[in-house]
């Protein structure tokens, strides 16, 4: 596989002269490749498709804070995305960019693999192929519509707007903005069809596989609330793979004390470049309550966290990626996590509280955990939500968080104090569904979020 292809892929969404690019068709015998090693090749370029997630549902949740001398080192835009305030902005590169990239490669690969024949030598790459495509698409979908739409609501989602659902490579399709059902239902098929032909054990986490698209098929039903799927496809990932880190084997003075595809790890996925530079561990500071929630005896307050300045200001050191890009992929703790919500919110604690045991014997210094009990379900839920918000830290998973609970009645308000001014996000603002890039609404006629 040559280079320049994977070069020409990166520069189509890179360059600031993509506008350009809209009127001018793709010369396909450079872009295409037509062999199987070719397209397998375009989905290996990791630093496109596992490196490059966006990171702005990160820098608008509350797992941080900025001190003073860092908010003022900020970018204007990146100033106004930790208020909540970002709009109008025509910056390149931007998060829509960023995930739209990653689906122009997917269909790419769609589109390659549908001219090759499958026959009886090629039929396992070629499946391979066809669902690890669909996997990085649905993955590219779900994050769009994470941050670009409201929480999910089954009263409303025939009516919500959702994201530009785009099935081709061809940059003269009109885009147009789909139902926030609509949105939804393509991911969940695309994962579904991928899971059947997916390996149970893939050559490397950086590539999906079948518990990878049962840990995204179980992310996106929780963002759903449809609990029933959501404990589905956690169980369905964990049975195939269940193992967990010892974080008594771990140092806790090491400065990253986690290793990359550690045995956690289902799907690798991270941040690479942030075009939100404020969640990086040189910037953010750990939001103090949060601290606050960690016992002394567990382990996840020493692995986790750095003293920056005293009194207690810490910044992240417990990222799965063992350096400053934050994993944003599928691990099992947050499967066990999952389905230890979903089993509460079936009304059966006992299974809740006992994968939840299963999770935290794990995380406490060797012989002080003393398992938690739950005298009902409600009570479960709560415990198992809050060991939830500690055990996930800067996963990209506590903006979608956020948005579902407070869909649900949890009154989640967010507050910033800035330079002695205070800023909120109350529950269930449209600001909860981020601003499109003023240019694409131009370019495309699209609605804005309100």
């Amino acid at each position: 596989m040559k280079q320049y292809i994977v070069a020409i892929l990166l520069t189509l969404l890179t360059s600031p002269g993509c506008k350009k690019y809209l009127d001018e068709k793709p010369d396909q015998s450079l872009v295409v490749p037509n062999t199987l090693k070719g397209l397998q090749a375009l989905l290996d370029n990791n630093g496109s498709l596992n490196k490059n997630n966006p990171s702005w549902g990160m820098a608008s949740s509350d797992d941080y804070f900025l001190t003073a001398d860092v908010y003022n080192s900020r970018s204007v835009q990146q100033k106004l995305a930790y208020i909540w305030g970002l709009k109008d902005y025509s910056t390149f590169p931007n998060e829509w960019a960023k995930i739209y990239n990653q689906v122009y490669i997917a269909n790419v690969v769609l589109e390659g693999i549908g001219s090759i024949p499958k026959d009886i030598s090629n039929k396992n790459d070629w499946e391979n192929i066809h669902a690890s495509a669909l996997v990085y698409r649905a993955q590219s979908f779900f994050r769009a519509v994470l941050l670009f739409s409201k929480a999910y609501n089954e009263q409303t989602a025939h009516n919500d707007l959702g994201i530009v659902l785009r099935l081709t490579s061809d940059y003269n399709e009109r885009s147009a903005r789909a139902s926030i059902f609509d949105s939804y239902a393509k991911i969940v098929n695309d994962l579904k069809e991928a899971a059947i032909f997916l390996p149970n054990i893939p050559i490397t986490v950086l590539r999906p596989s079948k518990p990878a698209a049962y840990g995204l098929l179980a992310r996106t039903y929780l963002a759903m609330a449809e609990y029933d799927s959501a404990w589905k496809y956690s169980d369905l990932s964990l049975q195939i793979n269940n193992q967990l880190l010892d974080y008594n084997d771990l140092d806790v003075n090491a400065s990253f004390p986690f290793q990359p595809f550690n045995k956690e790890v289902i799907f690798h996925s991270t941040v690479g470049s942030y075009i939100f530079s404020n969640v990086s561990p040189n910037n953010a500071r750990i939001d103090t309550t949060l601290f606050g929630l960690y016992d002394n005896n567990d382990l996840r307050k020493l692995l986790f966290f750095r003293l920056r300045a005293v009194p207690n200001i810490y910044s992240f050191k417990g990222n799965y990626n063992g350096n400053t890009d934050l994993f944003v992929g599928i691990a099992n703790d947050e499967l066990f996590l999952t389905r230890a919500e979903c089993y509460a919110r079936k009304g059966n604690k006992d299974a809740a509280i006992a994968d939840l045991n299963f999770l935290l014997l794990k995380r406490w210094k060797a012989g002080t955990f003393n398992p938690l009990s739950a005298g009902s379900a409600n009570e479960a839920l709560s415990i198992i939500l809050s060991e939830r918000r500690k055990e996930l830290i800067f996963r990209d998973l506590r903006w979608m968080d956020i948005k579902r609970l407070n869909r649900e009645g949890a009154n989640i308000v967010l507050k910033r104090i800035v330079l002695g001014q205070e800023y909120t996000l109350l529950p269930n603002e449209n600001r909860y569904a981020l601003q499109l890039p003023a240019d694409i609404i131009s370019m495309t006629g699209m609605p804005q979020n309100p």
